[in-house]
C-alpha cells in the first residue's frame, strides 16, 4: 500500500470525527430541549464520538501491525533470495577458478614436456653430431 493509501485513511478519520463533532453540535443547537437535557446529550454524543474513535484506531493498529508483518516477511524473503544468488555466484566462481587451475597445469605439464623433447632432441642431436664427423 502506497503513502498516498495511508495519507487518505488518516485524512478520512479526520474528516469523519469532524464531520461527527459537527453533526453533533448542529443537532444539539436546533433541538427543542432544555439546558440540562442538552448538556447530557452533548456529553453522550462525545462519549460516542470516543468510542467511536478508539474502534478506529484500534482497527488502524491492527492494519498497522498486518503491513508491518507483510513487510518483514518480503525482507526476509528478499534476504533469503540475496543469500541464495550470492551463494550461487560464489559456487560458480569456485568452479571457474578450479577450472583455471586446471587449465595453467594443463599448460604447464605441456611445456614441460615440450622443454623435456627439446632437451633430448638436442642431446641426441649433439651426441650424433661429433660421430658423423669422424
Amino acid at each position: 500500500m502506497s503513502d498516498i493509501d495511508n495519507d487518505n485513511g488518516i485524512s478520512g478519520l479526520g474528516w469523519f470525527l469532524a464531520g461527527l463533532g459537527l453533526g453533533a453540535l448542529i443537532g444539539v443547537l436546533y433541538a427543542p430541549k432544555a439546558g440540562k437535557e442538552t448538556r447530557e446529550d452533548l456529553v453522550a454524543s462525545a462519549l460516542d464520538a470516543k468510542e467511536r474513535a478508539a474502534v478506529l484506531a484500534a482497527q488502524a493498529q491492527e492494519r498497522a501491525a498486518a503491513l508491518a508483518a507483510q513487510g518483514k516477511q518480503q525482507v526476509g524473503e528478499y534476504v533469503d533470495r540475496g543469500r541464495e544468488y550470492y551463494d550461487r555466484g560464489r559456487t560458480q566462481w569456485s568452479q571457474y577458478v578450479e577450472k583455471g587451475k586446471g587449465f595453467v597445469q594443463e599448460q604447464q605439464d605441456r611445456i614441460s614436456t615440450a622443454i623435456d623433447a627439446g632437451k633430448e632432441a638436442y642431446t641426441s642431436a649433439s651426441a650424433e653430431s661429433p660421430s658423423q664427423e669422424s
